[in-house]
């Protein structure tokens, strides 16, 4: 198969990285996949190529009236893009402007278009004109990958038939993340941290939406545990000041790339701060996969994947007393740290191991392609008299 997918954003985070591990993954196994992106080096270190294109801003609450100012723009350059992947058998989009966009889209840009939706449906398009306009789009898609149960239940509410929307969980490269005694020893000796002291770590964006505070709090009421916040973002500087009178007991380090890992072994337990629209968080499989019992703060996003054997999460949430009780459990008993830890990486390793999600992802999307063929859209290869024509 080829399949082309769109993702224009202003920033890169989990979502980001899940569509590119996702494609790579399809590549391995032998699909041509093509990222059309106005971040040309989304890609990182896999083999996917990427296109150039600028069609704007991310649908908001803050920027549609710009795009909708500039919608047949964003058409034209969205079909003018398509138009130089033509022929391919998949059409996968991501975020809600290109789905919109693929309403004004021919057929033969549409041979068979899916949709990764990796969060909740944002709230402004859960009523009325939004509503419906997200309903008429959605149903052009032959298939709607949904990153997490509680994802899926989200769309499924809105109004999109349950049989189109099937939960995908993330693709991680489980067998490149794992704990490392020799990271933890040197992520502990570059931040001062001693050898037997309990370690609380979060790697998370410092957004407002994003209870990073609520993990200070809960650390700075254990004596003498050590809190490491990995991220940045606007919120950076306001949890430092909160976090100033733990002195050298609290750490702020960057966004780990290629040493997540070590950093992982270099904490107990892994704390997760979700947003009210979560999908289902990478922080929380990587955490995981290092070993580490995981925590979060809600249950948004997390509900499916921090069972109770592997961690807990808040009641109520973002409370820190609570994040408290929950950590004080692993500060007080190494054995249930082990344990959780074990079973956590045991856990990811089933779920979102890159073979087994890819498999999944395949079926799906041939599954997808002959139903667009019973449904009357046109081959999902085009013959060389409609190549000569033009797509556009």
């Amino acid at each position: 198969m080829k399949i082309v997918s769109v993702m224009t954003t202003d920033s890169r985070g989990g979502a980001e990285f899940a569509a590119v591990e996702m494609l790579d993954a399809l590549r391995a196994r032998g699909h041509h996949t093509v990222m059309i992106s106005d971040q040309p080096g989304i890609a990182r270190d896999t083999g996917i190529d990427v296109r150039p294109i600028d069609i704007g801003p991310k649908l908001s609450s803050t920027s549609w009236r710009k795009l909708l100012v500039g919608w047949p723009q964003v058409v034209l350059r969205l079909r003018n893009a398509l138009a130089r992947e033509a022929p391919y058998d998949v059409l996968l989009l991501h975020y809600k402007k290109e789905q919109l966009a693929a309403l004004s889209l021919s057929r033969r840009l549409t041979p068979t278009l899916a949709w990764a939706e990796w969060g909740p449906v944002p709230f402004p398009l859960r009523r009325g004109a939004p509503r419906a306009l997200y309903l008429l789009a959605a149903r052009r898609a032959a298939l709607v990958m949904a990153v997490s149960a509680g994802t899926r239940e989200s769309v499924c509410q809105v109004g999109i038939p349950p049989g189109k929307v099937h939960v995908v969980p993330n693709v991680m490269r489980t067998e490149t993340i794992r704990f490392t005694e020799e990271g933890r020893a040197r992520v502990r000796d570059a931040l001062g941290i001693p050898k037997e002291a309990f370690v609380v770590g979060c790697i998370s964006r410092f957004h407002p939406k994003k209870r990073n505070d609520v993990v200070v709090d809960a650390v700075a009421g254990l004596p003498g545990a050590h809190l490491v916040l990995a991220g940045d973002g606007e919120t950076e500087s306001s949890l430092r000041q909160q976090a100033a009178p733990m002195g050298e007991l609290a750490h702020f380090i960057p966004t780990p790339g290629r040493e997540v890992n070590e950093v992982l072994s270099a904490f107990d337990v892994s704390v997760f701060c979700p947003s009210p629209t979560e999908g289902a968080p990478r922080a929380v499989i990587l955490g995981m996969l290092a070993g580490r019992p995981c925590v979060a703060t809600g249950a948004e996003g997390v509900a499916d994947m921090i069972v109770p054997e592997v961690g807990g999460i808040c009641s109520p949430e973002n409370d820190p007393a609570a994040l408290g009780a929950l950590l004080s459990r692993y500060r007080d008993d190494v054995d249930l740290r082990s344990r959780h830890g074990a079973a956590a990486r045991a856990l990811a390793e089933r779920s979102y191991a890159r073979d087994v999600v890819a498999e999944q992802i395949e079926r799906l999307l041939r599954e997808a392609i002959a139903m667009a063929q019973l449904d009357g859209s046109p081959p999902t290869r085009a013959s060389s008299r409609e190549r000569d024509r033009g797509y556009a």
